[in-house]
This record gives structure tokens, sequence and C-alpha cells, in this order.
């Protein structure tokens, strides 16, 4: 537990670094969340850093068992009325280990997918740790896509990466980075036009 904390808290430092050196406006460029400017995905990384075991539970619950909802809710209860207000509130939240009940690499897929999330609308790159990229890749290959996972691609193809000593799945290959893979399996049409194999048309 206590090597996830340290991957999870090093790309929270790393994001933050990051976000000082952004103008207003570009807080407000769309992320790769649908619907959500760089300003939201920020104010989500609040939000799920704060999270409890119960206090997920019974936001869920409040939300109507929608994660949808409860995302949408915790985007602005943590959104604050300026950027340079919200990344303290992220700067606070950094160093903490409250998890809602699920595997602790979710926390790793979190920091990098929605880090990627804010990254690339705008430019900005980062050379992840191997480590972070592939626990939070393993996870989503074993993850059902009710709750955001991969699970059912990995039964029809096989995921491969470049970079790594990652091989995933059966069926037609997929290959491509590590990061690419894992952005992929996630939802980020971006990262399809990365990948190569026969794997991609499925994956389309």
């Amino acid at each position: 537990m206590g090597d996830v904390w340290s991957l999870v808290h090093a790309e929270r430092a790393a994001l933050i670094d990051d976000l000082e050196r952004l103008d207003t406006g570009s807080w407000e460029v769309p992320s790769l969340c649908p619907g959500w400017t760089v300003h939201d995905v920020v104010a989500h990384l609040v939000d799920t850093a704060r999270t409890t075991r119960l206090g997920f539970v019974v936001g869920l619950a409040r939300a109507g068992f929608d994660f949808d909802r409860q995302n949408a809710r915790g985007v602005e209860r943590e959104r604050a009325s300026s950027p340079q207000e919200t990344l303290e509130r992220l700067r606070r939240v950094a160093s903490r280990t409250s998890t809602p009940p699920a595997p602790l690499d979710t926390r790793l897929v979190e920091e990098v997918v929605h880090g990627e999330d804010i990254r690339r609308p705008l430019g900005l790159t980062r050379s992840y740790p191997e480590e972070a990229v592939v626990r939070a890749l393993r996870l989503q290959a074993r993850t059902p896509a009710s709750f955001g996972g991969a699970k059912e691609l990995v039964a029809r193809v096989r995921l491969t990466a470049t970079d790594a000593d990652v091989s995933i799945g059966n069926g037609p290959e997929l290959t491509g980075t590590a990061l690419s893979l894992l952005l992929a399996v996630s939802g980020r049409q971006v990262a399809v036009d990365d990948l190569a194999g026969p794997g991609v048309d499925a994956l389309r």
C-alpha cells in the first residue's frame, strides 16, 4: 500500500507543478472528459482525494446510485470561484491517503488518466513512472466496463505495450505505449490513433 501512495503523491505533486504555470484562460480549455474543462477535472481530483469509503457510499446513495451525478456534485462542490483557489484546495489534499471502497490502484488510474485529460489538450507532456502506468493498465484490464474498465475488451484483443513488459488479453493484437493503451481502454479516443495492429478495428 505504501508504494502506491508514494506514486499517487508524486503524480499529484507533478500535476500541481504544471497547473501553477497555467494562465487563467487555460483552465477553461475543454479536457478529454466530455463536458468538463481543465478546471472541472482539477476539482474532480480534489473531490476524489477527499473521498473516504463511508463518504463514497453515502454520496452515491444521495445521488440515487448514479456515478455520473455523484461526480458532477463533487465537481460543483470542489470547484472554487477562481483557478487559484481550486489549485490551493488540490495542494491541501495532495498528501491524503483516503480512498473510496475500491482497489487501491484505482488511485493511480485517477491520477494518470486525469493527468492526461488535463495535459493533452494543453500540449503538456509528462514522463510517467512505468510502474504507475502499468499498474493502472493492469487494473483497467480486469475491471468491467460498467465500472470504467476494459475487461470485456481485453477478452477480445491482446494489449501489448511497446515500452514495458506488458501483454494482456487474447485476440488480435493492439500495440502502443503503456500510456496510450491505458488511455484508450479508459475511453479516451484521442489515444486510439497512437495504437497499431489488427486489434485497432476492434477497439474502434
